[in-house]
Formats: C-alpha cells, structure tokens, sequence
C-alpha cells in the first residue's frame, strides 16, 4: 500500500511537470489524453501517468490479496479489490478511450472513498476517525458534483478550482488515505500481526 501511495503521488506529479503547460485546474487524466472528439496526447506524460496507473492498481490489488488473508471481514478487501481494478482500469483506458475511461474514473472515485469509510471499522484509535474523515470528504465532494451538475444545474461552489481542482479534492484523500494505511498495516505488523 506503500508503494502504491507513493507511485501515484510520484507519477502524477511527474506527468504534471512534464505535461507542457499543465495547470491543475486541468483534469487528472488529462495527463493520459484529453477527451474526444480532439484527443490531445503529450509523451512522456502519458505514458507516465498511464503506467503509473496500472502500477498502482496492481499494487493495490496485491495488498488486497494479504489484507484478505489476514482478516476475518470481507467487505473491506472486496472493497480493496474493486478500488483496485477500477485504478487498473484508468491506465488501461486513457482519457480518449470512450465510455470506458469515464466508467472506470467513477468507479475508482466512488470505490475508492466507499473502501476508505470501511477502512474505519477495521483499524484502531484516532486513525479510524481519519479514515472516516477522508472517505467522507472524497464521497462528499463527488455526490456534490453530481448534485450541483444534475439537481440543482448551477455552479459547484469549488468551481472556481476548475473541474481539476474539484477532482483533486476526490482523488488526493484515497491517495493519501493509500499512504497512512499501508503505514498503520507496517505499524502493526511490526507489533503484533493477529491484532489486524
């Protein structure tokens, strides 16, 4: 879980930088190519942040495997698992690849944050809050874009962050979630590995 924070967080930035003319206001995965009907592609940061993807998700994928075999729940590692190959799922289907990019976005960003609310009934003290706290910012963000776009069909009080910044705010908590959880697994591992 580690490695898998620490390659999305690296891999994004190192797209950004290399993107010419980037702004974060710009969606992430305009790094992999921009929507059709005009996809702009722009190498290396495609390739980068197209790979990092699929790093990422297959990481993901491989701590669900051991988080399945050390716990007695099984909603959070199938969680794990969907979270996973939803992230797979955005490097396998770039920005350009219609519906399936849009498909795959969403449901990384709604499993995402559904895995990091359940992620709070699996571990212990104030970290369980700030799992709750970071799921719930990422969910709350999301169903809000969908509100303010479809119910009440006006601007998103963050738009003036761009549709990138907003996304952000749904992306940044489940990576940074993806970093202290696979730090609080490291933590007890070295403690007491039945106390998972």
């Amino acid at each position: 879980m580690v490695l898998s924070g620490f390659v999305a967080f690296m891999g994004i930035i190192t797209a950004e930088v290399l993107y010419p003319n980037y702004s974060t206001r710009q969606d992430i995965s305009d790094l992999g190519s921009t929507r059709p009907p005009d996809p702009i592609i722009h190498e290396p940061s495609a390739t980068i942040f197209n790979s990092t993807m699929l790093v990422t998700g297959a990481l993901v994928l491989v701590a669900a495997y051991f988080v399945y075999r050390s716990m007695d729940r099984r909603d959070f590692p199938v969680g794990l698992v969907i979270f996973g190959v939803s992230i797979l799922g955005v490097g396998v289907f770039p920005g350009n690849v219609t519906p399936w990019h849009g498909l795959f976005a969403l449901l990384t960003f709604f499993s995402g944050g559904i895995t990091v609310v359940l992620s709070s009934r699996v571990v212990s003290g104030p970290f369980s809050v700030l799992c709750g706290l970071f799921g719930a910012v990422s969910l709350l963000i999301l169903v809000s874009v969908f509100f303010y776009g479809l119910v009440i069909g006006g601007p998103h009080p963050l738009a003036f962050l761009g549709s990138g910044g907003i996304e952000r705010w749904v992306v940044y908590p489940l990576v940074l979630w993806i970093l202290a959880f696979g730090g609080y697994l490291l933590g007890i591992a070295d403690t007491n590995p039945a106390s998972f």
